[in-house]
């Protein structure tokens, strides 16, 4: 298997256009939130998309749907 081009998976666009949109979201917390709950929810948000193109870049399927389960986990 060749790994994938993360610009052309649909979900990679898509979970980076959510990355913009909840820090922009989580922008709005308290200021008492912003080295807890906002810093958490930004964690969580960026590693879908981390964990997508790493698993583009590996060398076989089964790796690849093991990082898209990492990154499904990350949405809860």
């Amino acid at each position: 298997m060749k790994s994938h081009r993360i610009e052309d998976l649909k979900v990679w666009t898509k979970s980076m256009a959510l990355v913009k949109e909840v820090y922009l979201i989580s922008a709005e917390l308290p200021m008492e939130e912003k080295f807890g709950l906002q810093s958490q929810i930004r964690r969580c948000v960026v590693s879908i998309p981390s964990n997508i193109a790493e698993g583009a870049g590996r060398n076989n399927k089964n790796e690849f749907y093991q990082f898209l389960g990492i990154a499904f986990g990350s949405t809860y």
